[in-house]
């Protein structure tokens, strides 16, 4: 396995697309964006220079990482030849299921279909293909570079070849990867997202501020960042997403989302992507929240 396409160029997407190509793998970036694949590659450039400038990697690993992944707008020309396909596009599941049914057509027969999915059923998505056993779920953490964690969710039909496959080459990107079963938000998520709904409702409630509820959380928890300032990094729209994926998954009332992120996420009030959250991320004061994020 040599070959790896990476679908969507966004956060996820073009963090994947870094590691793999640090690894030395043959990397296909695709977006149907040319300005994403664009933001995508600068991204990955700029966090390639961070671990230079930490002498964490030479100047040369940096150009031979950059020289592994090549770019495209087409799903269909892009993943013709590759042996694993990991989708990072939007969590929604309309794009996800038909993004799949046309990797399913596109991909050659015993290529494997990965999603980067955060919540939604692995069991769904390989429902729209006709390769159900060579479905998986590959769920990293953000930043992807940094983060040790890969969570493998093992759809209902995905065969334990795959499985045993995904978990190796997860192990040679020098990440821990932990086998999970294919239910609602999986295990990092539906542990996760409840305790950053509950944050929200506390401040809804008005318990405590934004600064103060963050502040027991990192100092009291020993947390490295509170879950409000988490929320706001992984975008609030996709926190109120997972949730409702999860309240549709189990019906229970303790995963329906805070009326307070509810309503933030109508208000367009989404995090860092969106430059206001539950902090300030105009320029002025981007760097004060912002520049934590490769620390590690």
């Amino acid at each position: 396995m040599k070959n790896i396409a990476v679908i969507g160029a966004g956060t996820m997407g073009n963090g994947i697309a870094h590691t793999f190509a640090q690894f030395g793998y043959e990397v296909q970036l695709i977006d149907i964006s040319e300005k994403g694949i664009e933001r995508g590659m600068a991204t990955i450039s700029k966090n390639l220079d961070r671990m230079v400038a930490k002498e964490k990697i030479t100047e040369e690993d940096k150009k031979q990482t950059l020289a592994n992944i090549t770019t495209s707008t087409s799903i269909e020309e892009g993943v013709k030849n590759v042996d694993l396909v990991v989708e990072a596009a939007t969590e929604n599941e309309k794009i996800k299921l038909d993004i799949f049914r046309t990797l399913d057509a596109a991909c050659k027969e015993d290529a494997i279909l990965a999603s980067n999915t955060s919540s939604i059923s692995i069991t769904k998505i390989a429902a729209v293909t006709k390769r159900p056993k060579q479905v998986i779920g590959m769920h990293f953490m953000n930043p992807v570079p940094i983060m040790k964690l890969v969570e493998i969710i093992r759809g209902y039909n995905t065969s334990d070849e795959v499985t045993n496959t995904i978990m190796e080459l997860s192990t040679k990107l020098n990440k821990v990867p932990t086998e999970v079963n294919d239910y609602p938000g999986f295990v990092a998520n539906r542990i996760l997202m409840p305790m950053i709904n509950e944050a929200i409702e506390t401040l809804y409630n008005g318990v405590a501020g934004v600064q103060e509820i963050d502040t027991v959380m990192k100092l009291g928890m020993a947390h490295p960042m509170g879950p409000l300032q988490l929320a706001d990094f992984i975008g609030l729209d996709v926190c109120h997403s997972i949730l409702e994926v999860m309240y549709d998954g189990f019906k229970n009332p303790k995963y329906a989302p805070c009326p307070l992120l509810v309503n933030m996420v109508r208000a367009g009030k989404l995090g860092v992507k969106s430059g206001e959250g539950f902090y300030d991320y105009s320029e002025s004061r981007k760097a004060e929240h912002v520049s934590a994020q490769f620390k590690a």
